[in-house]
């Protein structure tokens, strides 16, 4: 895949993501996509990517802006970096209690791409910084 090409599923993804579209995320990826959670286990398999989003967007309703994509020269990976705006909806087992706290922070994913299509997805972003800013309310 050419590095425009990747560029392009990066956005297509990111698009779907800012627009609640968990369908058109799932398209963009492959069966077997491996998704590693931010500071938590890696998950295997579309279905269990669907399973995560819904739980997400049970608990956080967040928008992703400033979007940089950078793409290797062979187009096989690529990262992302961005800024997260979101509102703490409910809470999340083990996390401070949500009553409708917004935050802000920078965060990132990685990509691998096979086939034309997402192969892995690692999320990075601070843990901590996000608890103090919920916790601040």
């Amino acid at each position: 895949m050419s590095r425009d090409d990747t560029a392009a599923l990066i956005r297509r993804y990111l698009d779907a993501f800012n627009a609640k579209d968990s369908d058109g995320m799932l398209a963009c990826l492959t069966e077997d996509v491996a998704h590693d959670i931010n500071q938590g286990e890696r998950e295997i398999g579309k279905e269990k990517f669907r399973w995560f989003n819904a739980r997400m967007s049970r608990h956080y309703d967040e928008e992703l802006g400033d979007i940089a994509i950078m793409v290797n020269d062979s187009g096989n990976r690529a990262a992302a970096e961005f800024t997260v705006r979101g509102t703490y909806l409910s809470t999340d087992e083990g996390l401070p209690e949500a009553n409708g706290q917004r935050y802000s922070l920078p965060a990132g994913i990685f990509f691998e791409v096979d086939d034309a299509l997402i192969s892995r997805v690692t999320m990075c972003y601070n843990l901590t910084d996000w608890i103090a800013q919920v916790k601040a309310g």
